[in-house]
């Protein structure tokens, strides 16, 4: 696995990538890349990163794995490229920001939009083989992106963490609450979502005010 990952990036998490876990990771990385399918493709494993420079990281949303679907991951936490049905989860955040903030739903799923905004949108398994859900899970990629969380919350302030869903809320012990802001609740699943824990969140309104409150540009969900 060549880590091609955006320079600002690169510069904070060069110690992390010398690290014996992470050589191993790579290295197992590789060896399902050429063995499977995988996804996202190669090219696109740090794309949270790479349209998501540091300096201007303002939200940090947390997602679990990628999806395993043909075409469907591009490297963004809940987003799919292009053309691709959106997934359930995908679908009810859609409608949560429609019932927000008065967006209309999308015709696109593809989330590049925000990561350009300054939205680091960060699976904690940053791939998997097709069709095998978990299947790159507590191989390293967590030890990665808790640090990764952890770099953010101590170089960082006034950052805003949407942590939706149990998984998630779990990365809470990384984050400094003295200096950032976190957002809580359901996971917008339909299992979680239809038990009342997604819908009427607000987390969009309320993080743009949030974001407002430090001077900084709101995101256009």
């Amino acid at each position: 696995m060549n880590v091609e990952i955006e320079e600002s990036w690169k510069q904070h998490l060069e110690l992390e990538f010398a690290k014996p876990y992470f050589q191993n990771l790579a290295q197992f990385v590789k060896q399902e890349y050429g063995a499977y399918t995988c996804y996202p493709p190669g090219k696109e494993i740090f794309n949270a990163f790479n349209h998501c420079r540091f300096e201007d990281v303002k939200v940090v949303l947390i997602g679990q794995d990628p999806y395993h679907g043909v075409r469907q991951a591009n490297g963004l936490c809940f987003s799919v490229n292009d053309g691709i049905a959106h997934p359930p989860s995908l679908k009810n955040i859609f409608k949560e920001i429609d019932s927000d903030i008065g967006v209309p739903y999308p015709k696109s799923g593809n989330l590049m939009r925000w990561a350009d905004q300054g939205v680091l949108l960060l699976n904690a398994t940053l791939t998997v083989r097709a069709h095998q859900a978990g299947s790159h899970q507590n191989r390293g990629w967590e030890t990665f992106t808790d640090a990764v969380i952890k770099l953010v919350s101590d170089k960082k302030e006034n950052i805003v963490f949407l942590l939706w869903g149990g998984y998630a809320k779990k990365k809470m012990k990384l984050i400094d609450t003295n200096k950032h802001h976190i957002l809580a609740s359901g996971h917008p699943s339909p299992l979680s979502a239809n038990k009342g824990h997604w819908f009427g969140n607000k987390h969009f309104s309320k993080t743009n005010s949030l974001l407002e409150q430090a001077d900084l540009q709101p995101v256009l969900w």
